[in-house]
């Protein structure tokens, strides 16, 4: 199965949405604006590993009764602390796997949102299926509901026969009227994927609900976990709150940090860079009492490990347990879909034989009336199954798929 699944359906304009919603849909953006977010906190962190280097300067002057007095003082001062124990460094590590772990939301959001795209993409296409359906089936439903007002002329039915059949022609009008709603408010929702006005106007897809394609490979569970991107990222944050813990730990040791100062100070401006005065300082802090501060830190910190291993390990089994739940549930479509076929198959033979039965005085028209209605219910049935077998097969994709490769540059 290729990264970019959605390809399997051979269908160009579907292809041109799903990159368009990757570029344009908010909800991506702002997962792309967070790891920007993360990236820049590993940036700062890492400088804390760098010196610190400040300059000043400061003038100073002052009136006596015989002379004034003016003095410019210049100054540089930098700090660093060695990193004894290795809490900096795991504070680093913990920003870089949180950082991580926001570049797999980032494609877990880039391959859910194509999954929704397609998902609305062959909803919509449905619906408007549904729709040439319904309007065929007023088409019938008026045909022979004029053929009952000319025999009912005629006196050879009853009136409630026709009064049935009007109020079958009305039921499927209502119908129709629900097929457009459902049509028109798909619409909205796919342009709002696609990061635009709900408005806007959609070409119809020129198509049939597609067949499936075969079914992909699951390969071996470790091959669903190193694929899949929200199992990679429980696993990163794992990783973080290890890193956490030990940065906790490590700080209740003693710090050590070195400065060092230059500064130059002189009442001439022509010998201020002449006379510099140069220091060197190591501090050692060691906590001696605060209050189990550092204590309840490392027992946070211990908790939130254990918290995101018990999450890792409820990802990995929803995984599995996803891609386990497509393959039956589109197995018992299939088999659900070749019923209603048969069905439809049957209904078909049995309303033209009761309506020719009626029509020669044989049978009563409430079963011709059931029997028609029955058909043309099971025929929406069908048509739905069929996109509901569609919509499982999307879901396996997705349970299935790893992070693609994604066009890592967006507005702002």
């Amino acid at each position: 199965m290729p990264d970019r699944w959605w390809t399997v359906f051979q269908a160009d304009r579907l292809n041109g949405l799903v990159s368009q919603a990757l570029q344009s849909n908010f909800d991506v953006q702002t997962a792309w604006q967070r790891l920007r977010q993360a990236r820049a906190v590993v940036d700062r962190a890492s400088a804390a590993l760098l010196p610190d280097l400040e300059a000043s300067a400061r003038g100073e002057a002052s009136r006596k009764e015989s002379n004034d007095d003016e003095r410019l003082r210049l100054g540089l001062t930098s700090s660093y602390e060695v990193d004894l124990w290795g809490r900096i460094d795991s504070s680093i590590e913990a920003e870089r796997y949180r950082a991580r772990a926001s570049r797999f939301d980032y494609q877990t959001a880039a391959l859910s949102l194509s999954a929704e795209v397609v998902r609305t993409w062959f909803q919509r296409l449905e619906a408007g299926k549904q729709l040439e359906l319904l309007t065929a089936q007023l088409n019938t439903n008026r045909k022979i509901l004029s053929l009952l007002q000319a025999r009912f002329k005629n006196g050879q039915i009853r009136s409630a026969d026709v009064l049935r059949q009007k109020q079958l022609l009305e039921s499927t009008r209502e119908r129709k009227l629900a097929a457009e709603e459902q049509l028109r408010l798909l619409e909205h929702q796919l342009n709002v994927l696609l990061g635009r006005p709900p408005h806007k106007d959609i070409k119809p897809p020129e198509m049939d609900l597609p067949a499936l394609p075969p079914l992909p490979q699951t390969g071996l569970p470790i091959e669903l976990i190193r694929r899949r991107p929200d199992v990679q990222a429980a696993h990163a944050r794992l990783q973080a709150a290890d890193r956490d813990l030990a940065a906790a730990i490590s700080d209740r040791y003693p710090r050590l940090t070195l400065t060092a100062s230059l500064s130059s100070t002189d009442d001439a401006s022509g010998e201020l860079f002449q006379n510099w005065a140069r220091s060197v300082a190591g501090d050692l802090l060691a906590p001696l009492f605060d209050a189990g501060q550092r204590a309840a830190e490392v027992d946070r910190s211990r908790a939130l490990k254990q918290q995101r291993l018990y999450e890792y390990g409820q990802a990995v089994l929803t995984a599995f347990r996803e891609v386990e739940d497509s393959l039956m549930q589109e197995k018992k479509q299939s088999l659900r879909i070749n019923s209603l076929a048969s069905q439809v198959r049957l209904a078909e033979r049995t309303s033209k034989q009761l309506l020719f039965e009626y029509l020669y005085g044989l049978g009563t028209f409430i079963d011709v009336l059931t029997a028609l209605s029955e058909e043309q219910e099971l025929r929406r049935q069908l048509l739905s199954a069929r996109l509901r077998r569609l919509e499982l097969r999307i879901g396996l994709y997705r349970a299935l798929a790893g992070g693609f490769q994604t066009v890592e540059k967006q507005p702002g």
